[in-house]
């Protein structure tokens, strides 16, 4: 089979298709995929898989357990090749016996057949199958090397799977260096292991706050609570004196006391110290994460000090 090249322009817009599936609820798509990073493609879902591909590639592969069992044996393989590549691509498996309206909006013609999309938009030519599993190992290495030859290096977070009540849930390989570092009390190792993560990934959330926390707790290692607070107190315009206990605050719990210390500041210094304060609060909302509503506050209150 010839390997199609990857290429984003005069792709179709497809950002649109999602309206062409009706309301109702749909049976899941499959059997149910069992990865971190595949996901059965339902009527509710198909346009969060869409914009999924926003961040990096998604490979749509349609399959039907009527009409071509061979079809569903290639849609496993898709996410068996998918998940070895521990986020690159996110395996998007539409059973169209479940979900014919979103085979039908996006004319599929035939099953198996695979197409991969970027940016919402397909980023290769519809590939249909059935393809063996050595052929797809080696046209999703391919893709990976174009992606890094282009310049894309995002990366899906690894989705959610079950977890048995009472089971802790399993620790996602790509930070297990860094959380064991800081299990060990090296913090300083937990750091560069996390910074590493962002390095390679700008756009891994987890790793973002992983690493901003991480450089919490190095700040404040063997600090003295009751002096940094009396510090702080004695000078209410110290820049170092006042991040520090917001610091602290952030290890006590007290995140919306470390936010509002660091918004207050910012009200009554200027120039560097306020852009430097600016910063600090930024790595502290990193920490907690851009959807916790604790931050959606703050940074309503930050653009208020500013502005």
């Amino acid at each position: 089979m010839s390997q199609q090249p990857f290429s984003r322009p005069g792709a179709i817009d497809l950002s649109g298709l999602s309206a062409a599936a009706p309301a109702g609820g749909a049976a899941p798509a499959g059997g149910g995929v069992s990865s971190a990073y595949a996901v059965d493609v339902t009527e509710q879902n198909f346009q969060s898989v869409l914009e999924s591909s926003r961040t990096a590639p998604v490979v749509l592969v349609f399959h039907s357990p009527s009409q071509s069992p061979s079809s569903t044996a290639m849609a496993d393989d898709v996410v068996t090749v998918v998940s070895e590549h521990e986020g690159r691509f996110l395996a998007g498996v539409v059973n169209i016996d479940a979900v014919p309206a979103i085979a039908q909006a996006m004319q599929i013609p035939q099953v198996p057949l695979m197409l991969v999309l970027l940016d919402g938009r397909p980023a290769t030519q519809p590939m249909p199958g059935p393809i063996p599993l050595e052929e797809l190992r080696a046209l999703f290495t391919q893709l990976a090397q174009q992606l890094t030859a282009q310049g894309i290096a995002g990366r899906h977070q690894p989705r959610q799977a079950e977890v048995a009540e009472g089971e802790e849930p399993p620790v996602d390989p790509r930070y297990a260096a860094a959380q064991d570092a800081l299990g060990e009390g090296d913090i300083e190792r937990a750091v560069a292991e996390y910074q590493k993560l962002v390095d390679a990934n700008p756009a891994d959330a987890e790793a973002a706050a992983g690493l901003a926390m991480a450089k919490v707790l190095m700040r404040t290692t063997g600090v003295d609570l009751n002096q940094a607070r009396a510090a702080a107190a004695d000078n209410p315009n110290d820049i170092d004196a006042q991040t520090l206990v917001a610091d602290l605050d952030m290890l006590g719990g007290h995140v919306e006391d470390a936010f509002n210390r660091l918004i207050d500041l910012i009200r009554r210094v200027a120039g560097d110290d306020r852009d430097k304060v600016r910063t600090h609060l930024l790595g502290l909302f990193a920490a907690v994460g851009n959807d916790d509503a604790r931050v959606v506050r703050g940074r309503g209150n930050l653009a208020s000090a500013l502005f």
